[in-house]
Protein backbone atom coordinates (compact mmCIF):
# COMPACT_ATOMS: atom_id res chain seq x y z
CA UNK A 1 0.00 0.00 0.00
CA UNK A 2 1.36 3.41 -0.94
CA UNK A 3 1.77 6.10 1.75
CA UNK A 4 -0.71 8.41 0.00
CA UNK A 5 -3.38 5.71 0.13
CA UNK A 6 -2.75 5.25 3.84
CA UNK A 7 -3.29 8.96 4.42
CA UNK A 8 -6.58 9.00 2.52
CA UNK A 9 -7.92 6.06 4.56
CA UNK A 10 -7.86 8.10 7.77
CA UNK A 11 -10.97 9.18 9.67
CA UNK A 12 -11.00 12.60 8.01
CA UNK A 13 -12.97 13.04 4.78
CA UNK A 14 -11.02 12.66 1.53
CA UNK A 15 -11.98 16.02 0.04
CA UNK A 16 -10.53 17.86 3.06
CA UNK A 17 -7.25 15.97 2.97
CA UNK A 18 -5.00 15.27 5.97
CA UNK A 19 -4.64 17.82 8.75
CA UNK A 20 -1.09 19.11 9.01
CA UNK A 21 0.73 22.19 10.20
CA UNK A 22 3.07 23.82 7.66
CA UNK A 23 6.49 23.95 9.33
CA UNK A 24 8.53 26.86 7.98
CA UNK A 25 11.88 25.35 8.98
CA UNK A 26 11.26 21.86 7.52
CA UNK A 27 14.06 22.13 4.93
CA UNK A 28 16.48 23.41 7.55
CA UNK A 29 15.56 20.51 9.82
CA UNK A 30 16.20 17.98 7.05
CA UNK A 31 19.58 19.40 6.00
CA UNK A 32 21.04 20.45 9.37
CA UNK A 33 19.32 17.79 11.54
CA UNK A 34 17.73 20.49 13.73
CA UNK A 35 14.72 19.47 15.83
CA UNK A 36 11.36 21.15 15.20
CA UNK A 37 9.53 22.13 18.41
CA UNK A 38 5.77 21.79 18.08
CA UNK A 39 2.64 21.56 20.18
CA UNK A 40 0.58 20.29 17.21
CA UNK A 41 -0.05 16.75 18.41
CA UNK A 42 -2.94 16.32 15.96
CA UNK A 43 -0.76 17.00 12.91
CA UNK A 44 -0.73 14.11 10.41
CA UNK A 45 2.74 12.85 9.46
CA UNK A 46 3.25 13.26 5.71
CA UNK A 47 5.83 11.42 3.55
CA UNK A 48 8.04 14.53 3.31
CA UNK A 49 8.44 14.53 7.14
CA UNK A 50 10.47 11.28 7.05
CA UNK A 51 13.88 11.77 8.64
CA UNK A 52 12.87 14.89 10.59
CA UNK A 53 13.42 15.06 14.34
CA UNK A 54 10.45 16.68 16.12
CA UNK A 55 10.15 17.78 19.72
CA UNK A 56 6.47 17.08 20.50
CA UNK A 57 4.85 18.62 23.58
CA UNK A 58 3.18 16.11 25.91
CA UNK A 59 1.59 18.69 28.22
CA UNK A 60 4.61 19.12 30.47
CA UNK A 61 7.77 18.90 28.35
CA UNK A 62 8.96 18.33 24.80
CA UNK A 63 9.79 14.71 23.93
CA UNK A 64 12.01 13.84 20.93
CA UNK A 65 10.39 11.91 18.07
CA UNK A 66 12.34 10.78 15.00
CA UNK A 67 9.93 10.34 12.09
CA UNK A 68 10.36 7.10 10.12
CA UNK A 69 8.59 5.64 7.10
CA UNK A 70 6.32 3.48 9.29
CA UNK A 71 4.87 6.58 10.99
CA UNK A 72 3.42 8.09 7.77
CA UNK A 73 -0.33 8.60 8.11
CA UNK A 74 -0.31 8.63 11.92
CA UNK A 75 -0.49 11.65 14.23
CA UNK A 76 2.51 13.22 15.99
CA UNK A 77 0.80 12.85 19.37
CA UNK A 78 0.73 9.06 19.08
CA UNK A 79 4.49 8.95 19.63
CA UNK A 80 4.69 11.38 22.56
CA UNK A 81 3.14 9.74 25.61
CA UNK A 82 1.30 11.96 28.08
CA UNK A 83 1.13 9.60 31.07
CA UNK A 84 3.93 8.13 33.12
CA UNK A 85 4.20 4.40 33.64
CA UNK A 86 3.07 3.28 37.09
CA UNK A 87 5.72 1.66 39.26
CA UNK A 88 4.92 0.15 42.63
CA UNK A 89 7.43 1.02 45.31
CA UNK A 90 7.64 -1.32 48.27
CA UNK A 91 7.37 0.31 51.69
CA UNK A 92 10.16 -0.05 54.26
CA UNK A 93 9.43 -2.13 57.36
Amino acid sequence: MHPTQIILKSGRSAWKGPYFVPFQNLREALTNHVAIKTKARSCTILPNFVGVRCMVHNGKEYLPVLVTQDMVGHKLGEFSFTKKRFTYKATKK
